[in-house]
């Protein structure tokens, strides 16, 4: 059994058994892991804060080949992101961003998708409650990226022909981004967005701040993104915590 020491980011936690709790973590050095915290129910002395949802931290791990659940011996919390818990808008999309880390990240090492985890929780944890949608937004079009299925904005992504960027266009999911008009035929099934649509996704992917959105504009974009997962990202089972961030609308009070 080694011994792995590596920075890892809390994305679910549940009690097990009557003084242990199971905790899956987003590992720089080995993706996502799943680890016992045995007696962790009885005293925080040994784990402290390193329970709660979205803390980051050094975790030191026994991991055994072939096992599914490897055991924790001990982690050292360097952010708790409380904030997250503040506020019900950070939190659902807090939660959107670690559902996808654990369904669609795997045991591989990823540095650069552990590192966008990290940047865009700091991000939301920072988000003003009027900001939460458009933040989570971001955050999920980084995370996209981050796993290798960057939508095409700028050309066709059937013919590559360059689409002007004041125009609307058609958003194909199937084919990854936007198509030409005559693509669009080939290929029917894809959602008319405005270029105003493509500006903000293009600003989320570039990690800047795109105009306020209006309720529609977010339900919308949420729709959207949902569409492009289902395409590309799906196993077929649902993101019930997407769900819950895309159905319930919060307000800044």
């Amino acid at each position: 059994m080694a011994l792995l020491v590596t920075e890892a980011i809390v994305l679910h936690a549940f009690d097990y058994l009557e003084s242990s709790r199971i905790m899956r973590l987003l590992t720089r050095e080995a993706g996502v892991q799943s680890v016992l915290a045995r007696g962790a129910r009885k005293s925080r002395g040994r784990y402290g804060s390193a329970l709660d949802l979205f803390a980051e931290g050094s975790a030191q791990l026994y991991v055994k080949p072939n096992r599914e659940l490897h055991n924790l011996a001990g982690f050292e919390i360097s952010r708790t992101r409380s904030e997250l818990a503040e506020d019900i808008g950070r939190f659902t999309a807090a939660s959107t961003i670690s559902e996808l880390a654990l369904r669609f990240a795997g045991e591989d090492a990823n540095p650069h998708l552990y590192d966008t985890v990290v940047d865009v929780l700091d991000r939301i944890a920072r988000s003003a409650p009027d900001r939460t949608i458009e933040d989570g937004l971001a955050a999920c079009w980084r995370i996209v990226s981050a796993l290798g299925f960057t939508p095409e904005l700028a050309s066709c992504a059937m013919c590559h022909t360059p689409l002007r960027d004041a125009d609307d266009a058609t958003f194909l999911h199937s084919s990854g981004g936007i198509v030409c008009p005559a693509c669009s035929k080939l290929a029917p099934g894809g959602r008319k967005i405005p270029a105003s649509a493509r500006a903000a996704i293009r600003k989320w992917l570039e990690e800047d701040e795109s105009e306020h959105l209006s309720d529609a504009e977010a339900r919308s974009h949420q729709r959207l993104l949902r569409e492009f997962l289902g395409a590309h990202l799906s196993d077929d089972r649902p993101l019930r915590a997407f769900a819950v961030w895309e159905h319930k609308r919060w307000s800044a009070a």
